[in-house]
């Protein structure tokens, strides 16, 4: 491995790494705070996430994505990404669907709680990819940059011991920037987790609403694929992010539109 992690590099990290962790936090304090929403739904929320998206759908993939039909899928893009992103939004939402009517079934007095929990459920997620990615990154960065990687390398063999070296030498070379989209991204994340738990309450609290249950399954569906096919496709890491950026924008204002619309016939 030839170089060493520029410091801006490790700043970005280390900022990518402070969103992921605090902003679930400043979420949680701030519907509590100044929306008066329970607490219970964003550890609700983090639970749904841990349970449906990273251990149901995880085991799901790996079921799928390990079968000569997972090949096929993996070997078309387009199709893996409408795979993908209705997998995500199947598991998700029906992880929320059915907390709502279940374990916040008497928490439904408070529409606040439907921000609550997706602050919960989007900040667990952040926490767990990209956080933990950035402490990940850091740990190794500075390890590279004391003359210590042999540590980390030290017992490897094999493609294990290239794979390793690969990563390392991408943390080289990569770009600072790109290290500061992961925060940027989870921003945006969040966000959309947000609105499509406020979709999804609506659809079990709000008579003749339901709807908005497979509606969230098809957003979801759709950022993900976009996602999915435009990084396949080579856009640079900014536009990625400027796109992804748009559409939580643009789904965070529909939600609330729509969310004004359902309180006020209520």
């Amino acid at each position: 491995m030839n170089g060493s992690v520029p410091s801006l590099s490790i700043v970005c990290m280390a900022i990518s790494c402070a969103v992921s962790f605090c902003l679930p936090v400043i979420l949680l304090f701030y519907f509590r705070k100044k929306k008066g929403a329970d607490i219970l739904p964003f550890f609700i929320g983090c639970a749904v996430m841990l349970l449906f998206a990273l251990i149901l759908e995880a085991a799901v993939h790996t079921l799928v994505l390990a079968s000569a039909a997972g090949a096929y899928i993996q070997d078309h893009l387009w199709l893996y990404a409408l795979y993908g992103g209705f997998m995500a939004g199947l598991f998700e939402e029906t992880g929320r669907w059915i907390a709502f009517r279940t374990v916040l079934k008497r928490r439904q007095d408070k529409d606040t709680n439907a921000l609550m929990y997706g602050a919960g459920h989007g900040g667990f997620e952040a926490a767990a990819i990209v956080g933990v990615a950035m402490i990940n990154n850091l740990i190794w960065s500075v390890m590279i940059n004391s003359g210590n990687s042999a540590a980390l390398t030290g017992s490897l063999t094999g493609d294990t011991l290239a794979q390793v070296q690969q990563s390392m030498q991408t943390l080289v070379s990569t770009p600072s920037y790109q290290f500061l989209l992961g925060g940027a991204e989870r921003i945006f994340a969040v966000a959309i987790q947000i609105s499509l738990s406020v979709l999804v309450w609506l659809s079990v609290t709000k008579p003749g609403k339901g709807y908005f249950y497979p509606a969230a399954i098809l957003i979801h569906l759709i950022v993900d694929a976009v996602t999915v096919i435009l990084s396949g496709k080579g856009v640079s890491a900014i536009l990625l992010e400027a796109v992804v950026g748009c559409l939580a924008v643009l789904i965070a204002l529909l939600t609330k539109e729509i969310w004004k619309r359902c309180t006020a016939e209520s």
